[in-house]
Parts: structure tokens; sequence; C-alpha cells
């Protein structure tokens, strides 16, 4: 049997290859960025031909530099930003405008005209999520409005749409020469356009947004025993490996972090935050501002359904005190600057710079510092921003509970797995974990995005036996325990909703 597994993970910024063992070690990487392209404000885009290239060039270049060949991968994986949306020509493997980026904020008047009109509680009844411009579905109904012959190609079948994952699986497998045109069901759950009970394609949804079903992938498990397909011959893999694992980025580092049980949760700190939590099979929806997801379908077993809490700003928020206070030279001083200080000195911080994400979802929220007095220091400051990621933190994990509760399947964290940039600050970790009342754990191996869609792909063909195998691979790097009293913890939240509260109602949204 081959020794490792491969893993693209094909990222907002950037595209790496990485190769796995089966401890769950790495043994090989290779990295690329590629171009943000941003037309005017709001706007955000990629270049989808730019993408297949790094991808191509990662995949070859870590490959060379162990000197492994096809052979030596038992399978492949992928994980992707998740509702950054591609529309190609089938026929010439073209897209026809570039990739519209999870971050554009064009389509928001479209998802603002379906909540208006009253279709907005039918996409959250049946997708679990909310019209917004963060999902794919308006993406694509902006390019068939707006891009010359769109429209019309579209009606013909010439057009196909999918994430990244699809249009790197129909790349890989021979795009306009046999490509497979497939997605994972946690991509298609970020559409707005599948039904989170059937996990197909919903007409209704479909028609909301004038998209026909012709160019919409076909809908597979998480980790697929059948294969999506297998790589080409030639470059970039050399020869036939399977493609039988993909998950969206979020969803990968929950597997990666082995959150199979219903209740485990992971926090993945990075310019923002994403927390999820497993609710196994039943679909939880949410009356607290969080999103209904799918976490992962492993083969022909039952989808396992999550809660999701996204946060706009957290590590950001400590550029900003680089980029524009500069109080600080780099993200590693503020650790520093933040432990020379016992306490925030009664001073808040909430970094609403753009709106407040869950479990608000207030766009016109901006952000505030309050609190403060002549005592306070750049030291408050940097102590408050750590603690600002943290109260938000609990936002959300409160929002979990409270939803978990009314939906009759309580569920409380017995611990806190967390990865990402922002978790190498020991600081703010143990604030995380004084703030939550819960350990946060953080794992030995850093790449848990990566490692995730390693193990869905390596689950498919055998590789691993189980997840039971997975969780053999886990080790924990570092723990911390709550130390703080019941009453800090509490007067420490209540300061920060009253200081949340500040924020709010502090511009027009609709004069923006």
């Amino acid at each position: 049997m081959a020794d490792f597994v491969g893993a693209v993970d094909q990222g907002t910024t950037s595209t790496r290859f990485m190769v796995f063992d089966h401890d769950g070690a790495e043994v090989a990487r290779h990295q690329l960025e590629h171009e943000q392209i941003l037309p005017r404000a709001g706007w955000v885009e990629h270049n989808p031909l730019e993408i297949w290239e790094r991808t191509q060039t990662v995949i070859a270049t870590t490959l060379a530099k162990q000197r492994l060949q096809a052979s030596d991968l038992a399978a492949i994986g992928i994980t992707n930003q998740r509702e950054t949306t591609v529309v190609w020509n089938r026929r010439t493997g073209r897209p026809v405008h570039n990739a519209i980026v999870w971050q554009d904020t064009r389509t928001d008047r479209i998802a603002r005209a379906l909540d208006r009109d009253g279709r907005g509680d039918t996409i959250r009844q049946r997708a679990g999520i909310p019209p917004a411009a963060y999902f794919a579905a308006g993406k694509v109904q902006w390019i068939l409005e707006n891009v010359d012959g769109a429209r019309e190609s579209a009606d013909k079948g010439d057009l196909a749409f999918g994430t990244i994952d699809t249009w790197l699986l129909w790349n890989l497998t021979g795009g306009t020469d046999g490509g497979v045109h497939v997605t994972d069901v946690t991509n298609a759950s970020r559409t707005m356009l599948m039904d989170l009970e059937t996990l197909d394609w919903d007409d209704e949804l479909l028609g909301f947004f004038d998209i026909p079903r012709s160019m919409l992938p076909e809908i597979r498990p998480s980790s697929d025993p059948a294969f999506y397909g297998t790589t080409r011959k030639g470059a970039p893999v050399g020869g036939e490996v399977p493609l039988s694992g993909a998950l969206g980025d979020q969803q990968a580092a929950t597997v990666g972090q082995v959150c199979f049980n219903p209740g485990e949760g992971k926090n993945t700190y990075g310019t923002g935050n994403f927390m999820i939590l497993n609710t196994g099979e039943q679909i939880v929806r949410s009356e607290s501002g969080l999103l209904t997801t799918v976490a992962y379908q492993l083969g022909d077993a039952k989808p396992v359904y999550a809660l999701e809490g996204s946060i706009a700003v957290t590590g950001s928020a400590v550029q900003w005190l680089r980029d524009q206070l500069g109080i600080i030279s780099g993200a590693g001083d503020v650790e520093r600057l933040a432990a020379s200080v016992d306490d925030t000195g009664g001073l808040y911080f909430v970094p609403a710079f753009s709106g407040l994400f869950a479990p608000y979802w207030r766009p016109d929220a901006r952000g505030a510092i309050v609190g403060m007095s002549r005592y306070n220091t750049g030291a408050h400051l940097a102590r408050a921003t750590l603690e600002a990621i943290c109260y938000q933190t609990r936002d959300v994990a409160d929002a979990m509970t409270k939803d978990t509760e009314a939906a009759g399947v309580p569920m409380e964290l017995s611990v806190l797995k967390v990865d990402g940039g922002v978790t190498a600050n020991n600081l703010c970790m143990q604030l995380q974990a004084d703030i939550l009342d819960v350990p946060v754990s953080r794992p030995r191996v850093a790449e848990t995005t990566a490692l995730g869609a390693a193990y869905a792909a390596g689950l498919a063909t055998g590789f691993w036996s189980g997840t039971q195998e997975l969780r053999a691979n886990w080790q924990e790097s570092r723990r911390w325990e709550p130390s703080w009293s019941v009453k800090q913890r509490e007067d420490g939240y209540a300061g920060w909703r009253k200081a949340v509260e500040r924020t709010l109602d502090w511009v027009d949204v609709d004069e923006e």
C-alpha cells in the first residue's frame, strides 16, 4: 500500500499541497500566493486560471522535494475557501468571469431583496443559512445577469458552476476531456441552494436566483469510497491517484481536530474566527444568529451537522494595533505588552470595524474603545484586544448553548480545540479558557485544515480504518485551564455586553 496521503489546501490568499504519513505527521509541503483582484470598493476577485496553475505547481514541487511519485499516494483530498464562486464554459474550460470571493459584497442587494419579499425565511428553513452576500448563489446570479452572453450559454447547458473544490476536481480529472463535475455536501451547504435534509439541490431555491439546474455539480459525500475520479497520468501528479475527499476549509479543520462526537467543537483563529459545534445527525436550526451547516459526511453514513459562528475581526484587530496605531512592531509583541499589566484597567475594545458578525449580525455597528481613563495605557488596550477575541468567542459559544437547549439536545463544550495563528499567543489562549470557563487545547499538528482533507480522502481508500484511528493520531501540544473566579468572569462579560451596546446604531447602512 502507498505510504502517504496528499491534500490540496486552496485558501483565500494562497494554495498549498501537503503530504501526510499514516500518523498524520507532515512529510512535505509547498505553498504559493495568488493575486487579490479588487476592481472597486467591496469587490474581491481571484483568477481561477491562476489558482489552477498554482495548484499544479505546488503539487509537482511538493512531490519533487521528497522524490515522491503518484504510486506513493493512496489518495488526495481537497479543502478550499468555501463560498468563492467560479462559472466556466464546459467546452472551452475558460471561466466566463473572475471568481467572486466569499468576502465580496456586490450581491448585497440580491440578499436584501430576498428578505424584503419574504423568500429569506424559505432559504433559512431549507438551506440553514440566511440570505447574505457571503454565500454563492447570489454570486452566480450576478454573473448570469452581468456577463455578456452568460445567460444564453447557461440556458443552452454550456456553463458549469462550482466552488473552488469543484473547479479543481474538474481540472485534475481532465477538464474539457472528461473532467468530473462534483462537489461535497459541506461546500454545497454554503450556496443557499441545497436542502439540508435531502442533501440535494432545491428547485424552488434555484428559482429564487434563476439558476439553471444544469449548471450545478453532483453532490457527493465528503469522504467518498466510490471516488470523485482519479488524477490524469500527466502533470501535475504524474499518475492516477484517487480523488476521494473534499471539505470546505472550516469543516476540514473540524475533521482535522477529530471533533466527531456531538458536543465537540473547534475554533479557528485567523483574520477572523470560525467556531463549529458538532450537533450529530440532528439539524439544529439557529434562533440565535448562527449558521446551520453540514459538518461532514463519511461514505454512505448519515451526514453530521453543525452550528457555526463567524466572527469578523480577531487577528486583524492585532494587525490594527500594529499598522494603524503603531503600539506594537509585530503581531508577536502584543502578548508581551498585554502581559505587562494584570488587567485592562476597566477598558473594553469592541473591534466592529465593519459591523458585527455572529451572533449579532449588525452591519450598523462600528468599533469602540470604552471605559477609558487617564490611567489607561497602550498595554491595557493590547490586553483588551486579546480579551475582545475571547469575549466574541463566548458570544458565539453562548448562542450555541441556547440553540441546542431550545432544540432539546443540550450540549456543553467540555474542551475547546483551537487552531490558527492566534493560538501561538499563550496569554490569549489562557484568557479564552478563563472567559469561557472551559479548558482550551491546542494540537501538536497545527495544519488541521489540510490534515482534515487528507483524513477524508484516506478514510475513503482504507488508508485509515476509521475515525477511532484518527483520534489516536491526535496529540495535544498544550492545554490551558480556567483560573478566573465566577465573579471575575461574569463581571467581565457583563462589561463586554455593555461595550457591545455602545457600538450599535452607529451608521445608517442603507446610506453607506
